[in-house]
């Protein structure tokens, strides 16, 4: 099938390349002339694993294109999705002005029937506006679909190419057969493609990940409580996680979550129900519990150090918002970063893939290290923020030897309490009890 992809970002790359793996001719557009350099010449701009890989292939079997030309494609593609960008306004709604401005470019250009896919995570009756803009210049047949992603970053590939579910909106018979042709090569164990209305189908993202944010949340309040009355969340988290009902996954407490999802996903479900007149009580919670857990660690450190941080070292091990990824939007390390600066403290810091964009986004407000124990150099303590795989297992010896002191505050509970202590360190984490050197 020939596809188009409206937006080179993250989702629109994945998407794009994990559809030409599956023998799809696919052009991918972006207005970022110099990115579509770069990718036409095989450099690919974002950081996920097993991405690289399948890109390189299919670029160089000719079944991955590249251009700045809306025109060149929406004449190639039968199916043409927008993985535009949906950033958060001011009052947490989301901004499709992208999306509604490539529609109204799509209106002028389109000849023949096309189907248009709204890949990006938008408000509920977004398909509908999308349907609006187009049909004010279009003289030929179109459908719009919602399809949203459930990407999760690290794992993509994984999750595009063995889907646990596709989810597409649509009332269109037409749309539906052409929509259950493409993704029929994803589904052949049996995961179920769910077809229904364009509103469902957008609201279901968002509940979705309202729904694992709140499960965060709420492992992040009974940590808090853990630590008060002297119970282990470790155990708790085992205990709660063994129940089928619940599940295992995003129970794991620590400095709150972050990326490009979460946080403006949870915020635009918010806004779309205060615009339905309706208090979404629950998720305003979550999202005052996120922003005051990001900076968790702070009031252990400052009684650590007896409220007085100024001239201190920190080292920090972790900056994007999760492991196998270099994305640190709404990142918490960035939070505590901020805040021991606003202490008088200075930082060092490392990451094994996001190191570049933070030094984009503030400079030399940090040192970068070339490694993790270098990083360690002249620090007062080390604080854990990313739960990289590479952090699991030190050289605790030399962790102890760099450092001034041996202390440690982890934000992602990475080691076990009772061999810190064996170890000699003053460790504390999130929701146990604090071991003591």
């Amino acid at each position: 099938m020939k596809i188009t992809v409206v937006g080179t970002g993250y989702v629109g790359l994945v998407t794009g390349t994990c559809f030409a793996e599956t023998g799809n001719d696919v052009v991918c557009v972006d207005i970022d002339a110099n990115k579509v350099n770069k990718l036409s010449n095989g450099q690919i701009t974002i950081y996920e694993p097993g991405l690289e890989k399948l890109f390189e292939r299919n670029l160089k079997e000719g079944r991955l294109h590249f251009t700045t030309s809306l025109a060149e494609g929406t004449q190639h593609g039968e199916v043409i999705f927008l993985a535009l960008p949906t950033p958060p306004g001011e009052d947490g709604s989301a901004d499709l002005s992208y999306i509604l401005r490539v529609a109204d470019e799509l209106g002028k250009i389109m000849t023949d029937y096309k189907v248009i896919i709204d890949k990006s995570t938008v408000p509920v009756g977004t398909a509908e506006k999308v349907q609006e803009t187009i049909a004010k210049h279009c003289k030929c047949p179109f459908d719009v679909v919602s399809n949203p992603e459930f990407l999760r970053e690290g794992v993509a590939v994984d999750d595009f190419m063995k889907p646990d579910r596709v989810v597409i909106g649509t009332r269109s018979e037409r749309a539906r057969k052409v929509m259950g042709d493409l993704f029929a090569p994803f589904v052949r164990q049996g995961n179920p493609i769910l077809f229904m209305d364009e509103k469902s189908a957008e609201l279901t993202k968002y509940a979705a990940n309202s729904f694992l944010a709140t499960k965060i949340s709420f492992m992040n309040e009974i940590a808090i409580l853990c630590e008060k009355l002297g119970a282990d969340v470790d155990m708790v988290r085992r205990g709660v996680g063994s129940d089928d009902r619940i599940g295992k996954r995003f129970l794991f407490p620590g400095i709150g979550y972050g990326g490009s999802c979460f946080p403006k996903d949870v915020q635009a479900l918010v806004k779309s129900s205060e615009d339905a007149e309706y208090d979404f009580k629950i998720l305003t919670a979550v999202m005052d519990v996120n922003e005051r857990q990001k900076l968790f660690l702070l009031p252990k450190i400052r009684t650590w150090f007896n409220d007085d941080l100024k001239g201190k070292h920190f080292a920090i091990w972790g900056l994007a918002f999760k492991p196998n990824t270099d994305d640190i939007r709404e990142a918490p390390a960035l939070y505590m970063i901020d805040a021991l600066r606003d202490a008088g403290a200075t930082v060092t810091v490392f990451d094994p893939e996001a190191m570049a964009n933070v030094e984009r986004l503030i400079g030399d407000k940090v040192t970068y290290a070339s490694n993790q124990y270098d990083c360690l150099a002249d620090a007062d303590a080390l604080i854990i923020a990313t739960e990289w795989s590479v952090f699991r297992t030190p050289d605790f010896d030399k962790i102890g030897a760099t450092l001034k002191n041996k202390l440690i505050f982890d934000g992602r509970n990475l080691f076990d309490v009772a061999r810190m202590a064996e170890l000699g360190f003053h460790y504390e984490s999130v929701g146990r009890a604090a071991a003591t050197n």
